[in-house]
């Protein structure tokens, strides 16, 4: 299953309250259109997840297309002067990046 980082929940609660969206609103992670180098993914701020999709932590709605490639994955994200950058990591790397600076992933 997706991880959500402490960075990316705080993140995310941000972006809703400063949006006209509703509490119950959050970040949905979904297959964008195919190209060569394969399918990206897309993150959008939604009202709220559509039928089907898994819910992580009340803030993140996966598309049931993508959500079986994001398992031991964590979604992450830096905040940089109000920009908001998001990120997916292998939780392996995550787990790595801890042992090697003493720190647990945000």
């Amino acid at each position: 299953m997706l991880t959500v980082s402490a960075t990316a929940s705080e993140a995310i609660r941000l972006l809703v309250e400063s949006s006209d969206a509703p509490e119950s609103a959050g970040v949905r992670i979904a297959a964008g259109e195919p190209t060569e180098a394969g399918t990206p993914l897309s993150l959008a701020l939604v009202e709220a997840p559509e039928p089907g999709d898994e819910v992580i932590a009340d803030e993140v709605f996966l598309e049931p297309q993508v959500a079986p490639y994001l398992e031991a994955t964590v979604l992450d994200a830096q905040v940089h002067e109000g920009e908001v950058a998001f990120a997916l990591h292998d939780l392996d790397d995550a787990d790595e990046q801890t042992s090697r600076n003493g720190s647990t992933p945000d």
